[in-house]
């Protein structure tokens, strides 16, 4: 994707830090300590890893323009995904891929977790957030750089036969995007992470553990 990408399907949103400081508030900060070591693959505008509290903070993209975008201390790395020879082997304990592997091959996401599996420790973890084409496959190719397929069940035996043990599935997580019409707010995304009923819920979670 190039910085173009950025300017036309991908722009900056506020909302988006409203809901990724909600996620950490309501989700992540339960799986992540403060002596942990945390990746953030794909950063995009790094509202994830700038909500994060914890001892080393890293993230990749290969969009030069993301590290703009970054709080201090944040660790910034341009490249791909596969570029993870920087970081020691067995350093990781909280790996997260937010709606990036459906932007690659199955060739490509193999390599990836296949290094992966090095850079995480023993009781390391990686979490998965992205559209799950069981029910988003009306807006699945909207976005022009998608190209692979992955429902809940694929991408987890994919894991699997990667060599990860799946510990977590939630085939809704979160509406498909910022665009769906619900309100963002910190109290409605507590509501909604905690309802068994999520509308417009079009995005999947996975987390899995090396084996």
């Amino acid at each position: 994707m190039s910085g173009d990408y950025h300017r036309s399907r991908f722009t900056a949103d506020p909302r988006r830090e409203v809901l990724w400081r909600a996620l950490w508030r309501f989700h992540f900060c339960r799986l992540i300590g403060p002596e942990d070591c945390v990746l953030d693959l794909g950063a995009g505008y790094g509202e994830f890893i700038n909500a994060v509290v914890a001892r080393r903070r890293i993230a990749l993209d290969h969009w030069p323009g993301f590290t703009r975008h970054l709080a201090p201390g944040i660790e910034a790395v341009v490249g791909g995904a596969v570029d993870l020879e920087f970081l020691e082997d067995d350093s990781i304990d909280f790996v997260l891929a937010s709606n990036l592997f459906e932007h690659l091959t199955q060739t490509h996401l193999a390599t990836i977790l296949a290094r992966l599996r090095r850079k995480l420790k023993p009781t390391g973890s990686l979490t998965i957030i992205q559209p799950n084409y069981r029910y988003a496959f009306r807006e699945y190719f909207d976005d022009y750089t998608h190209k692979t397929v992955y429902s809940h069940i694929s991408l987890a035996d994919f894991l699997t036969a990667n060599g990860f043990l799946v510990v977590e599935t939630r085939p809704r997580f979160l509406p498909l995007t910022l665009r769906s019409g619900l309100p963002v707010s910190p109290r409605l995304i507590q509501v909604y992470l905690l309802s068994p009923i999520k509308p417009m819920a079009k995005q999947m979670l996975i987390r899995a553990r090396p084996r």
